[in-house]
């Protein structure tokens, strides 16, 4: 099976926690986290690679800087969520409970993992809840 268009290599993974951290970023400055070279091979890397997100929308060239600097358009939340929900759809018909399910099982939680999930369910039911004037 072949990867979705939206879908995010490493090495493009890579690229976006370097923007994550520090914004909008040129690709010298990228290929010197990311490589610790800025010379040709390492800027020749990562423009393919940035080449390749800015197709996929997930960031962004500004044009009217110069050096062009570039920038995430999807914070790390989106693409979690984005990630989670074409694991849900490809491993269980979409639904997310047996992927919730599997990782609660699987990983350990500390108490303040696990206050913060009760947090969120509860803010959940609360919104899902119906309104007092509703019957």
């Amino acid at each position: 099976m072949g990867r979705t268009a939206h879908d995010v290599t490493e090495a493009e993974l890579a690229v976006l926690e370097v923007l994550w951290r520090h914004g909008a970023a040129t690709m010298r400055y990228l290929a010197g986290q990311l490589y610790n070279d800025e010379g040709p091979s390492a800027c020749a890397t990562v423009q393919k690679l940035l080449t390749r997100l800015v197709a996929k929308k997930i960031v962004a060239r500004s044009a009217k800087e110069s050096p062009i600097r570039f920038r995430p358009t999807i914070d790390r939340d989106e693409l979690i969520a984005r990630r989670l929900r074409e694991t849900a759809q490809r491993l269980c018909d979409g639904s997310l409970t047996p992927l919730l399910t599997q990782l609660v099982k699987s990983t350990p939680f500390s108490d303040s993992d696990r206050q913060k999930m009760l947090a969120l369910i509860d803010k959940l039911d609360e919104r899902d809840a119906p309104d007092d004037g509703e019957r």
